[in-house]
């Protein structure tokens, strides 16, 4: 069956159907050996097309799954240092998916994990401000530091989005903070606390967007619905 071309090159996961315009004006694209034009369409089954002279792969299967991420592994899918990975959690998948985004080591929680790479580039879009969750045990000067953190707007010369924060419970020297951001910048969240006198203790991502952790258990995955994949791609 014809398709666009940009939606062809898409699905096999070359890129996203805007940057594939780019490809088509840039002739870098062909279709039987003639340069294809933006707007064309193609039958995969039938007719040959390659991207800078390398014929176009087959479209995989995209797999869309969360992870609830221990802490002590590392968001990659291999590590210099041979510290263990989330692609050994995610082995028994079948197919090589990759993480959305990062949790550090120390951190844990749901961690999005697809081969769609027309999707990640999206989540990962600054201009779509993906709103991201987390539980943060703290520790230190705990009065008062839900207000404190919600009030941060640069860090060290780096501006930041305002966070919205809660406190979820509080003792005398510890208390347990929920906090929405997303920017998503390198150890936001641990920043943000550091600058407020505050130790973490335990931080765990249990929200993303319309994706909620639940009780997922620690090391485990789960295939997203259907439902939740289509308000992901509806963003």
């Amino acid at each position: 069956m014809e398709e666009r071309l940009q939606k062809l090159l898409s699905a096999a996961g070359v890129c996203s159907r805007r940057a594939a315009e780019d490809y088509l004006n840039a002739g870098r694209v062909t279709v039987n050996g003639e340069t294809a034009r933006l707007g064309q369409k193609a039958d995969p089954d039938r007719d040959e097309i390659c991207v800078d002279g390398a014929p176009l792969r087959r479209p995989e299967q995209m797999v869309y799954l969360m992870l609830n991420k221990p802490r002590g592994y590392v968001t990659t899918l291999s590590d210099e240092q041979g510290r263990p990975t989330v692609a050994e959690l995610t082995a028994n998948v079948g197919v090589r998916v990759y993480p959305v985004g990062r949790l550090d080591l120390d951190s844990e929680g749901l961690l999005l994990l697809t081969n769609d790479g027309a999707l990640t580039a999206r989540l990962l879009h600054p201009s779509h401000e993906v709103n991201k969750t987390y539980h943060v045990q703290v520790y230190g000067p705990v009065a008062g530091a839900a207000e404190k953190l919600a009030a941060i707007r640069d860090l060290r010369g780096e501006p930041i989005r305002p966070a919205r924060v809660k406190c979820l419970w509080q003792g005398e020297r510890t208390a347990e903070l929920e906090i929405t951001i997303h920017e998503g910048k390198n150890r936001q969240i641990r920043r943000m606390c550091a600058w407020c006198d505050l130790g973490v203790k335990r931080l765990r991502r249990v929200r993303e967007h319309t994706l909620t952790l639940g009780d997922l258990p620690p090391g485990k995955w789960r295939y997203l619905t259907e439902e939740e994949i289509a308000e992901l791609k509806g963003l």
